[in-house]
């Protein structure tokens, strides 16, 4: 298996074991550190990361060349739209249904996932391309989006449940970093990010990815 894959199901664990938490499900139905979702709305969102790849290794490989990750966000409608923007209410409204029976399923669900990730994985070609909102990608370049989903998202929610982020391995975080920062200089440009990272005097406000 390839360590994009293997560096994705560490990180689907630790979102098992992060669901899982009591502090998550004792916060479940609080409203969360990002706006306009709740605690339960965001733990759905994250498990959602995992159930995603589920659902898209028993499609068939899309008849389309895959895009780069870079093209694969610039056509994003959540990557480029507000809070309140359709895609984003729908985002929300996604995580409020996968949590909706509660902490434990959620848990539990997912974790089945990455069992059975386990194998499919380990069988599915290196340049097998799938297609997520009509997006066509390979498996690897979309394993990594996820990987950094979960990265993110897990800091979220740990906040919002009040305890500490996961710290993740460098095979995991490096990777995720590595697309953030590329995903910042397609916002910023490369000299913020440039400021940003080596001249704390001329940084700009934010460098933010996404």
């Amino acid at each position: 298996m390839t360590a994009i894959r293997d560096a994705y199901l560490e990180a689907a664990q630790s979102a098992v074991a992060l669901l899982r938490d009591p502090a998550v499900a004792a916060a479940w139905d609080r409203p969360s550190a990002l706006a306009e979702f709740s605690v339960h709305g965001l733990a759905g969102h994250l498990g959602s990361q995992v159930l995603y790849v589920s659902g898209l290794l028993e499609t068939e490989a899309p008849d389309a060349a895959p895009l780069s990750v870079l093209e694969f966000y610039a056509r994003a409608e959540a990557f480029h739209g507000g809070v309140d923007a359709e895609i984003n209410v729908r985002i929300r409204q996604g995580g409020e249904a996968a949590a909706a029976d509660g902490a434990n399923a959620l848990a539990d669900e997912v974790q089945q996932a990455v069992v059975r990730q386990r194998a499919a994985l380990s069988a599915e070609p290196d340049d097998r391309v799938i297609s997520f909102t009509q997006r066509p990608l390979l498996l690897n370049d979309f394993l990594l989006t996820r990987m950094m989903e979960v990265v993110v998202h897990s800091d979220d929610l740990a906040l919002s449940a009040g305890i500490g982020t996961p710290v993740f391995p460098p095979q995991v975080f490096e990777p995720v970093a590595g697309l953030l920062s590329r995903l910042a200089v397609v916002r910023h440009g490369q000299t913020a990010v440039l400021r940003a990272l080596s001249r704390s005097e001329r940084a700009p406000a934010t460098i933010a990815g996404i």
